[in-house]
């Protein structure tokens, strides 16, 4: 039997500029679902959004999945597998864009 597992990484969180989220600890899945929802945003903002991995959950380095730039609100996601231990998203709107985000990862395995 297959776990399964959601968290919710962030909610409603005031952004802008650069932010990773919290690292969280994935080795037992074999694969993940980021979903970044959008409440509000700058009208000419575009957030540019990647996945990033890591062995101990300190060093961290992107592993190759990004985003379709995000220019509207709504639901957004990316599938991963491969990925080792940790996993987190960096998230980046520009120095003087902000926006209103819900970040959130499924984990099965």
């Amino acid at each position: 039997m297959k776990q399964f597992y959601t968290v919710v990484l962030d909610r409603f969180k005031e952004l802008s500029g650069t932010f990773e989220t919290e690292p969280y600890e994935a080795g037992w899945a074999d694969e993940a679902i980021f979903f970044v929802r959008i409440h509000e945003l700058d009208p000419k903002a575009t957030i540019n959004a990647r996945v990033q991995i890591s062995y101990d959950g300190i060093v961290w380095v992107d592993e190759g999945t990004t985003f379709e730039p995000i220019q509207t609100k709504g639901d957004h996601f990316v599938r991963v597998t491969h990925f080792g231990g940790w996993l987190r998203i960096a998230l980046d709107a520009g120095k003087y864009s902000s926006y209103k985000a819900t970040l959130s990862l499924v984990l099965k395995g």
